[in-house]
Parts: structure tokens; C-alpha cells; sequence
């Protein structure tokens, strides 16, 4: 998982594959796209286009700019750029894809909650995924409010969510890398700072 073992580079390339790929995505309808067919990313390496996936990628990268290079941040300035152009050319695609991903990935969330209940030594063990699903789901939030598209309904499986997480975990120390942590705050990212206690700790 890259978030654990964070590079600069690497989310900078990744954001600007898949801002290139943004058009085509929009374009489909798989939730899950892919980046590249062969060179660079044609390996698997790859995370999955999505538009929450770059999303993520775009808000930390801007929020750790100062530790990139001159042409790094106007690599940045064109991803930005790219990204936005489609987002205002396609704004209905654009916001009925980032619902169905927010919700998509609440509801991978619920078996990792069904897991926990069966099998509380295993939960800690498989946290990492979900941590990776909400910070998304919270830039996808962001977004929509920015763009005026507001769900109740996931507010309210958003809340849900959090309910089920605030009691599988405690407070801890940050679970990403420590590149990571001056893009997120403890408030709202309050799940990068918690993990599920094993049986023995509780």
C-alpha cells in the first residue's frame, strides 16, 4: 500500500496518469478503471482510476507542495488543470460517478465490520484498506459540497460508517506514512489516527 510507504514522485505521476485517463473514464461505465496500456504503467502497478483515487492524490499533493521541486509543482499546475477541464465539461458525469463511488466504497467498508465481529484478532491486521477507503470517500465529500451536490443519503451512510469505525478503533499514532501526515490533520482525518486494539489490549 503506498500510503505506508510514501513518494512524491510516484503520486505525482499517478495523479497525472490518471488525470489523462479522466476523459475516457467518464466516457465508461465501470466504476474501476485503468491507466496506461502497456510502458510505465502497463505493468499493473497501477492503482484503479477512479476519480476519488485522484482526488486524494491532488488535495495532499497540494497540500505537501512545498516539498516539491519547481517543476514538480507546474507538473501539478497541468494535472490540475487537466482535471478541472474535465470536471467542468462533464459535471453531471463528473457527480453522478463520484456518488456511486462514495457509496460504493461505504459499502465495501461493511465487510471488513462483519470480520471484526466474527474474528476481533484479525481486525487490526486488515484495517490498512479501509483507512485508504474513508480518506477517499472524504475527499469525494469535499468535492460535492464544493460542486453544491450534497447526498442526505450518504451523509447518512457516511455516518453510519464512521459509527462503526469510532467503535472498532482507538486512538493512535499515525498509520501512514509520517511523509503523509502535514495533508492530514487529525480533524476531519481522525481514522488515520486510530487503529483496531487486539483482544489482549481491550
Amino acid at each position: 500500500m503506498s500510503e505506508t510507504t510514501y513518494a512524491l514522485d510516484r503520486d505525482l505521476r499517478e495523479a497525472e496518469a490518471m488525470a489523462e485517463g479522466l476523459l475516457s473514464y467518464l466516457q465508461q461505465d465501470r466504476l474501476y478503471g485503468s491507466v496506461g496500456s502497456g510502458g510505465l504503467f502497463g505493468g499493473g502497478s497501477m492503482p484503479s482510476l477512479t476519480i476519488g483515487a485522484l482526488l486524494m492524490r491532488l488535495r495532499r499533493l497540494q497540500a505537501l507542495s512545498d516539498s516539491l521541486t519547481d517543476a514538480q509543482r507546474e507538473q501539478l499546475r497541468r494535472v490540475v488543470a487537466a482535471h478541472d477541464s474535465v470536471r467542468k465539461e462533464w459535471t453531471l458525469r463528473y457527480t453522478d460517478r463520484l456518488l456511486q463511488e462514495a457509496t460504493s466504497r461505504l459499502k465495501a467498508m461493511d465487510a471488513f465490520f462483519e470480520e471484526c465481529e466474527d474474528n476481533p484478532r484479525t481486525c487490526a491486521r486488515n484495517y490498512m484498506p479501509e483507512t485508504l477507503r474513508r480518506t477517499i470517500v472524504q475527499d469525494i465529500h469535499a468535492a460535492l459540497t464544493e460542486l453544491g451536490a450534497e447526498s442526505a443519503e450518504l451523509d447518512r451512510a457516511l455516518r453510519n460508517a464512521d459509527g462503526k469505525l469510532r467503535r472498532t478503533t482507538a486512538p493512535a499514532e499515525f498509520v501512514w506514512s509520517k511523509a503523509l501526515q502535514p495533508a492530514y490533520p487529525q480533524s476531519p482525518y481522525w481514522w488515520l489516527y486510530a487503529l483496531p486494539p487486539t483482544p489482549e489490549e481491550k
